[in-house]
């Protein structure tokens, strides 16, 4: 866990979030920024900075994100599909430093100029 994370903050209970799934070592919040009509982020309780610090020891722990993603998108309304992303590192997007995926269905929205 890293202090300054929001993300860490989130998981043990430091800041509020809606929750909409929790498992052993992943939780999943709706964004509370969405671009998207459904936008949900699943995280590993784990701080894990970005995608290029998983090891070889986390493949379980990948595909457990992917399929919470996939429960997630089910439960929110959307079995037929969706859109599975994750930004690594500020140059690729990411806004906070803990792996996220983002889960998102629906007309995306216009962000922000």
């Amino acid at each position: 866990m890293s202090d300054e994370c929001i993300f860490c903050r989130i998981i043990v209970g430091e800041l509020p979030a809606q929750v909409i799934h929790r498992e052993e070592g992943l939780l999943a919040i709706m964004d509370i920024h969405p671009v998207a009509d459904t936008h949900a982020l699943v995280i590993p309780e784990r701080h894990i900075a970005d995608l290029r610090d998983l090891r070889p020891e986390d493949a379980s722990l990948w595909l457990r994100l992917t399929q919470a993603a996939h429960k997630v998108a089910e439960d929110l309304g959307h079995p037929q599909g969706y859109r599975f992303y994750v930004s690594v590192g500020p140059g690729g997007g990411q806004s906070v430093p803990h792996l996220h995926v983002h889960v998102m269905a629906g007309p995306m929205r216009r962000l922000p100029a």
